[in-house]
C-alpha cells in the first residue's frame, strides 16, 4: 500500500460509491423546473398608490378603493361650492361605515366670479387654496390628479346627473326620495365615435365617461348611499349636479367638523397675516386670535377673540345691484353706516372687500379716504388667483375687530363661519347692510359653532 500523506485518509470503498453516485446525479438535467419562491414572483399588478394592499396576494380580501368625483352647476360661485362639499362629505362619511372610498376633490376653474383676464383660470388643485392635511383629517380626499394616477386612466365608469322631479313636490307633503328618472334637461355630456360621454370634466379634455343616467333626487346627501352601494358596483362613481343635494344636518357636529377642515392655504393666510401687520396694525398675539395648525385641537370660547383695531366691510355689488335691489345699500349709503360703525367702536381704519367696477372703487375712495383694500400686483395676481384673493379678503375680515357684510351672500356667510372658528363675539359678526327703501331689515342668523 502506497504511503498515505499526512492528515489524508483514503475513503472506504462503500462511501466512496456513494459519492461517485451523487456527482452522477447532479450532471443530469432537471426533471421539470420549480417555480421560484412566491417572493421573487412580479406582483401581479404594478403597485399604485391607494392599491397597494389590495395588489399584493396577502391582501386579496382587503376592499378596494372606490372614488366619489362631483361637480356643481356651472354658474355657481367659489363660496356656495364650498357649502356643496360639506354637503357630499356628509355622504361621504355614510359611505364609509359599509365601504373603502376616498373623495376626488373636483379642480377649480371658469366661475363667473373670476373675471381677470390673461390669467388661465382652469385645472386649479384645492391645494391652492385650501390645506388638504386639514381636510383629510376629516375624510379621505385626493386631487383629480392623483385620481388619475391611481384609477389607470381619465375614465369615469357611471356619471349620475341629479336633477328634481318633473311632476315637482306638494305643499306640506315633503319626503326624502330618490329614483332613476329620465332626464329632464338636455344633458351636458355627448357621445364620441367610441361611444365615450364627453363633457367639461373641469377643463380636463381627455376626461370620458363610460355610463351617463339621472336620478330624480329630494332629500338630504346621504340618500344617495343606497345607491352607490348597492345599485352600482362602478369604481369610479361621480354626482354631477351636487347642489341638488340637501346638507344632512346644518349646523350640527358633523357641518361644523367639516367646515373647521376647511383650512386655508397656509401660504395664503401668510399675505393675509402680513397685510394685517402692516397695514391695520393687527396680530394675532394682540388680537386674541391665536390659530392652530390642527383644527382637531382648536376650541375656542365664544368671545374670547378681540380682533385687529379695524372694520371689517364686504360689500358685495355687481349682480346683487339688480338681483337684490331691496336689500343692498347704496354706496353713499353704505359709507354712511361705515362712518357711524367706526365712531360707534371707536375704530380709525376700515378694510373693505368689493366686487365693486372700478368706477364705483374710485367713488368709495373719495366718500371713504380710511379705506384699504387689498390691491394685488400683477404677479400676486397671477400667482394666488381670483380665488386666492377671496380667500385672502375673507381671511382680512374675519379677523377685524367688527364685521359688516352684505344680505344673503355666501362670501359673507363663510366669514361669518370663519369668525365664529375663531371665538368672535356674534354681535361683532353676525351684521349686514340694510338697503335704503327696505322696511324689516333682518339680521343674520347666528350659527353657533358645536363641537
Amino acid at each position: 500500500m502506497a504511503a498515505q500523506g499526512p492528515g489524508r485518509r483514503l475513503l472506504p470503498p462503500p462511501l466512496l460509491l456513494l459519492l461517485l453516485g451523487l456527482a452522477a446525479l447532479a450532471l443530469l438535467p432537471p426533471v421539470a423546473a420549480q417555480p421560484p419562491p412566491v417572493a421573487a414572483q412580479p406582483p401581479p399588478v404594478a403597485l399604485r398608490a391607494g392599491h397597494a394592499a389590495s395588489s399584493l396576494p396577502a391582501a386579496a380580501a382587503a376592499p378596494r378603493t372606490r372614488y366619489l368625483l362631483y361637480d356643481v352647476n356651472p354658474p355657481e360661485g367659489f363660496n356656495l361650492r364650498r357649502d356643496v362639499y360639506i354637503r357630499i362629505a356628509s355622504l361621504l362619511k355614510t359611505l364609509l361605515k359599509s365601504d373603502n372610498w376616498v373623495l376626488v376633490l373636483p379642480p377649480w376653474g371658469r366661475l363667473y366670479h373670476w373675471q381677470s383676464p390673461d390669467i388661465p383660470q382652469v385645472r386649479i388643485p384645492w391645494s391652492e387654496f385650501f390645506d388638504l392635511p386639514s381636510l383629510n383629517r376629516n375624510i379621505p380626499v385626493i386631487e383629480y390628479e392623483q385620481f388619475l394616477a391611481e384609477s389607470g386612466g381619465p375614465f369615469i365608469e357611471q356619471i349620475y346627473v341629479l336633477q328634481g322631479y318633473a311632476e315637482g313636490w306638494k305643499e306640506g307633503t315633503w319626503e326624502e326620495k330618490i329614483d332613476e328618472r329620465p332626464c329632464i334637461d338636455q344633458l351636458m355630456y355627448s357621445k364620441d365615435k367610441h361611444e365615450y360621454y364627453r363633457g367639461w370634466f373641469w377643463g380636463y379634455e381627455e376626461t370620458r365617461g363610460l355610463n351617463v343616467s339621472c336620478l330624480s333626487v329630494q332629500g338630504s346627501a346621504s340618500i344617495v348611499a343606497p345607491v352607490l352601494l348597492k345599485n352600482t358596483s362602478a369604481q369610479s362613481v361621480m354626482l354631477d349636479r351636487a347642489e341638488n343635494l340637501l346638507h344632512d344636518h346644518y349646523g350640527g357636529k358633523d357641518y361644523w367638523n367639516t367646515r373647521r377642515s376647511m383650512v386655508f392655504a397656509k401660504h395664503l393666510r401668510v399675505v393675509g397675516d402680513e397685510f394685517r401687520n402692516k397695514y391695520l396694525q393687527s396680530t394675532d398675539e394682540a388680537d386674541r386670535t391665536h390659530y392652530k395648525e390642527d383644527w382637531t385641537q382648536m376650541k375656542v370660547k365664544m368671545g374670547t377673540a378681540l380682533g385687529g383695531p379695524y372694520l371689517g366691510v364686504h360689500l358685495r355689488r355687481k349682480d346683487f345691484i339688480w338681483g337684490h335691489r331691496e336689500d343692498v345699500p347704496s354706496l353713499q349709503g353704505a359709507v354712511k353706516k361705515i362712518r357711524s360703525l367706526l365712531e360707534m367702536h371707536k375704530l380709525e381704519k376700515v378694510f373693505v372687500a368689493t366686487d365693486a367696477v372700478e368706477e364705483e372703487i374710485e367713488l368709495l375712495k373719495k366718500l371713504l379716504p380710511e379705506m384699504v383694500r387689498f390691491e394685488p400686483s400683477w404677479e400676486e395676481l397671477e400667482l394666488y388667483k381670483d380665488g386666492g384673493l377671496a380667500v385672502i379678503d375673507q381671511w382680512i375680515c374675519a379677523h377685524a375687530r367688527y364685521f359688516i357684510g352684505t344680505s344673503v351672500s355666501t362670501f359673507s356667510f363663510r366669514i361669518h363661519e370663519e369668525r365664529e372658528i375663531l371665538g368672535f363675539d356674534p354681535k361683532t359678526t353676525y351684521n349686514r347692510f340694510c338697503g335704503e327703501r327696505e322696511k324689516n331689515c333682518e339680521q343674520p342668523t347666528h350659527w353657533k359653532i358645536v363641537y
